[in-house]
């Protein structure tokens, strides 16, 4: 699906970009979303780095300091050349330059050990420029174990499980077409375990159903008996 859902934790990422550019003098500029896999944080990362033309990198757990500093500048649209300490100083100098958030996802790759944490550290002093960094719930307490990095944090952003609220608004995304009762929806928040990632698995479930059956609505009673998913295995609905 190409349409981003105006879900809570969209507004999260959002208030946390605009606090960062908006800081005053002397704050520091790195900011941290951190929560469980299937929040929905990488989406909203996403798209609020369109929104603000913000260079985004997914770290993997391969890369080392080159990989990452290469990536980042091939997200730049300049090309890597050189030693680890000249790609340092052409991403820091693009960030200075531009004026440009980056955003750094899946950051647990990067607390295994001090060289990336310190390369990532080096990235924002040498251009004093905002970062925000995206991680699971222990994300805070991982980066305790650096305090020069964990000091510069201004923002710690929990973000948050899905709700009834969310739900409504990623029903007319991935079930378009179709009235979703109230009793079925909040049904999804309670087996979603927090995931929007799951509720929206569930909602397309429901949206081939409701094609194959004809329904344009469905409540928790018409749902009956059909498997839902949960994350671990089906489950049927009660």
């Amino acid at each position: 699906m190409s349409q981003i859902a105006a879900i809570y934790n969209l507004e999260l990422v959002r208030t946390a970009a605009e606090r960062l550019k908006n800081r005053t003098a002397g704050l520091p500029g790195i900011a941290a979303l951190y929560g469980p896999a299937g929040y929905g944080k990488t989406t909203a990362a996403l798209a609020i780095a369109n929104e603000n033309r913000a260079y985004f990198v997914q770290m993997r757990s391969a890369w080392g300091r080159k990989a990452l500093l290469e990536k980042v500048l091939i997200e730049m649209g300049a090309q890597p050349h050189g030693t680890i300490p000249q790609l340092l100083d052409q991403v820091c100098e693009q960030l200075a330059t531009s004026n440009r958030m980056l955003m750094i996802d899946e950051f647990d790759y990067c607390v295994r050990g001090d060289s990336l944490v310190e390369l990532v550290r080096d990235i924002y002093e040498g251009s004093q420029s905002t970062l925000l960094l995206l991680g699971e719930e222990m994300l805070p307490q991982k980066l305790k174990r650096w305090e020069r990095f964990h000091g510069r944090v201004l923002s710690w952003i929990p973000a948050q499980p899905v709700s009834l609220a969310d739900v409504r608004v990623l029903a007319p995304i991935y079930c378009p077409g179709v009235r979703i009762a109230d009793d079925l929806l909040d049904h999804l928040v309670k087996l979603a375990s927090g995931s929007v990632r799951r509720v929206s698995v569930n909602l397309a479930s429901i949206f081939e159903t409701a094609s194959l059956e004809g329904w344009d609505s469905v409540d928790l009673a018409t749902w009956g008996e059909r498997p839902l998913y949960t994350g671990d295995a089906p489950r049927r609905s009660v």
